[in-house]
């Protein structure tokens, strides 16, 4: 090409990549314009302001179209249900005001001797299975392992010695009852001094009844152990002392949270330690106090 025809086009690329480059620019350019604002991403301010104002009215006319249990769902069953709950009556106390028995409720209590017998109650309750094989039980090692003399190890009599593994263990625990003898009268002192140490801080109760009627019903009898200890159903541990021949009671409150009971000819120790409150059903209280009273004195004389 002469400098001549050069200085005529000056716009010509003056490389071969260029002049595809520049090609493929107008052709894209060219297509752009053939589609349309809406192909290149520009759409009129109108659409765009119509389209969300149309959703919202849409939605709004639905949201106000459909029923209130349909809007509602799960969360309106619920709320009826709390609010069902909310008006129901508040329990009342059935608390009854007895004289507790200096004899049984404000008895000497003796730290020792409630430990002891704690730990003879455990112990009693231990089932005492556990066993281990001397070397004379473990099975096998009849046979020398090697000969006496001559290979420069020490002398072994059988594989089933306690040096070997595999072998028998020296001084094991064998089956055996871990009970502990303890006078009866030295229960009853540290039932006594238990039910004595709760008394004195005003965990110790007595009540009529926890349902009404003839039926068991564990919400109404929770209710009322609510009201009575003035706590939370669970916050704290009772133990309950029911009559076993109380089955109203015993249905009621055998699946609640935080409740353990007890027949009052059963109470013991342990179970009065290991909960923050005794609640005593009336006729258990009443039968309790008769058998535990005429032991006390019977003891003193």
């Amino acid at each position: 090409m002469s400098p001549a025809s050069h200085e005529e086009n000056p716009t010509q690329p003056e490389s071969a990549a260029e002049e595809v480059q520049q090609t493929a620019g107008e052709t894209v350019a060219a297509d752009a314009a053939d589609a349309g604002p809406e192909a290149a991403g520009e759409q009129p301010a109108e659409a765009e302001q119509a389209k969300p104002a149309r959703r919202r009215s849409a939605a709004g006319s639905s949201e106000a179209d459909r029923p209130a249990a349909a809007r509602g769902g799960r969360g309106t069953r619920s709320a009826a249900k709390a609010t069902a709950k909310k008006d129901r009556p508040a329990a009342a106390s059935t608390e009854v005001q007895v004289e507790l028995p200096a004899e049984v409720f404000d008895a000497t209590v003796n730290v020792p001797l409630i430990h002891q017998v704690v730990v003879a109650q455990q112990a009693a309750a231990r089932q005492g299975t556990h066993a281990t094989k001397t070397r004379g039980e473990v099975r096998g090692g009849g046979r020398k392992p090697y000969r006496q003399k001559g290979t420069g190890r020490a002398r072994q009599g059988s594989v089933r010695a306690p040096q070997f593994t595999g072998g028998g263990i020296v001084h094991g625990p064998v089956s055996r009852s871990h009970a502990q003898k303890t006078p009866k009268k030295m229960k009853a002192a540290a039932l006594r001094g238990a039910l004595s140490d709760r008394a004195r801080h005003g965990l110790v109760q007595v009540v009529s009844g926890f349902v009404d009627g003839e039926l068991p019903k564990t919400a109404d009898a929770v209710s009322v152990l609510s009201a009575v200890t003035g706590a939370a159903a669970g916050a704290s541990t009772v133990l309950v002392v029911a009559d076993s021949t109380d089955q109203l009671t015993w249905k009621s409150l055998r699946n609640a949270r935080g409740v353990h009971l007890i027949d009052p000819g059963q109470l013991n120790t342990y179970d009065v330690l290991t909960n923050d409150r005794v609640i005593f059903m009336r006729a258990a209280y009443e039968s309790f106090v008769a058998r535990t009273g005429a032991a006390g004195g019977q003891e003193e004389r």
